[in-house]
């Protein structure tokens, strides 16, 4: 009879073995305007990475195959200016050797920075679905796709307030406002409200009176704040309220509403109606929310960074794990190989639940992964989630509109690579 020394031997000669490699450390970039007018939308999922981060770490870190590995993020502040962000991806790229980019998108992914992704065959990630083509391909959107969610909020508005009739709409002029515009016009168009008004304003605008006091002449039921940042909406909001709007209010993202209720008044904010859930909200402690202990990472996110909570503090944390969760399954750090397991079956495990890799019609490219979408209205001073639209189900039903309404504003991914064909 052998020993059970013999036998604990025996047994460790079988079982798999995980090393901790001290010597290598997995780096994935983040390529952001981390400054400026634009870092609201930045500077918070940064911040969330961080947190991700440490919870990874100190769990082990990433295993491929028997090792571990720790994870770092590397940031580049691109300013929200073109040439920065090509330095910034060079850098990462080049110099700090990144398996992954991750960016906010827009103005910061010129044909420049394109050109050079497709050379280097890097995987990227964006926030803006806007930027997809079949002319880059390793550009991805894992988890918001901006602005097709909205529909959601409008769907559910009219559905809630069957008496809303028209509506009046503002937000700047860039490419986050423009794609909104043609988004919410398909989706009041889909659900019967008229648009009696509608206002482009540039960045650097600061007065809003003018702007809403014209909104208002026209008498909407419903304001529309787009995609307008948060500065913009807290002014645009506030003029609102002075100038004594009774009706519903409508925006993509309504960062540090708190805020808000105390400069206007709880009665006045009750049911706005946005995109973006405080991620303490029971609804999401659902079995199929994809999103480890979304309470606990919103209280650890308020204790670090009291008051800093937006829209994007949780967008980059949830395209790391994703990252994370295929780069363990694929074995490798591979960006081609893990895209492929990212996308395998045509499926993926978004936050808010099971989604499908969509967009061809849209994008040109089925890059864009595409779930349910919480729709966000406050109860009594606090954000809660009403309900989980699906963009997919709109969209079997209107999507000619928003084809429609893209065209018209020269959104659509062949007419941008045209402009872009001219341009250079």
């Amino acid at each position: 009879m052998r020993s059970p020394t013999t036998v604990t031997s025996a047994l460790s000669l079988t079982l798999p073995r995980t090393v901790i490699d001290a010597e290598k450390v997995l780096k994935v970039g983040m390529l952001a305007p981390l400054s400026g007018k634009m870092k609201s939308w930045a500077e918070p999922g940064f911040m969330g990475c961080l947190i991700w981060k440490d919870w990874v770490n100190g769990k082990g870190g990433i295993r491929i195959g028997d090792r571990r590995y720790q994870v770092d993020v590397i940031p580049y502040d691109t300013q929200f200016r073109p040439e920065k962000a090509l330095a910034g991806a060079r850098k990462l790229l080049m110099d700090h050797g990144v398996q992954l980019v991750m960016m906010l998108g827009g103005n910061d992914f010129s044909r420049p920075l394109r050109d050079f992704v497709n050379q280097r065959k890097a995987l990227v990630t964006t926030l803006l679905p806007s930027d997809l083509s079949p002319n880059a391909r390793t550009l991805i959107a894992p988890c918001e796709v901006h602005p097709i969610y909205n529909v959601t909020g409008v769907d559910w508005l009219v559905r809630d307030d069957p008496s809303l009739k028209t509506v009046a709409m503002c937000t700047q002029n860039d490419e986050h406002g423009l794609p909104s515009i043609a988004t919410y016009r398909a989706a009041f168009e889909a659900a019967g409200l008229t648009l009696v008004d509608e206002h482009l304003f540039p960045n650097q605008t600061s007065d809003f009176s003018e702007i809403i006091g014209r909104l208002l002449e026209k008498k909407p039921d419903v304001l529309c704040w787009d995609t307008a940042y948060e500065p913009f909406v807290h002014a645009m909001t506030i003029e609102a309220y002075k100038r004594g709007f009774k009706g519903r209010i409508i925006s993509c993202t309504c960062d540090n509403y708190l805020e808000l209720v105390e400069k206007t008044s709880p009665e006045f904010m009750e049911n706005f109606v946005f995109q973006f859930p405080d991620f303490d909200d029971p609804l999401l402690n659902h079995p199929d929310i994809n999103f480890g202990d979304p309470a606990g990472f919103f209280g650890e996110f308020c204790r670090r960074y009291p008051g800093e909570w937006s829209a994007v503090s949780w967008e980059y944390a949830a395209i790391l794990q994703m990252w994370k969760v295929a780069v363990e399954r694929a074995r490798t750090i591979e960006p081609l190989t893990v895209l492929a397991m990212m996308k395998v079956g045509g499926k993926g495990k978004h936050v808010f639940g099971e989604a499908t890799w969509w967009g061809h019609e849209l994008f040109g490219i089925d890059n864009a992964l595409v779930g349910d979408w919480p729709v966000v209205a406050i109860r009594n001073g606090k954000a809660r989630i009403v309900e989980f639209g699906s963009p997919l189900k709109w969209w079997s039903s209107y999507g000619y509109l928003l084809i429609k309404h893209m065209r018209a504003l020269n959104l659509m991914w062949d007419q941008r690579e045209e402009k872009l064909a001219l341009s250079r």
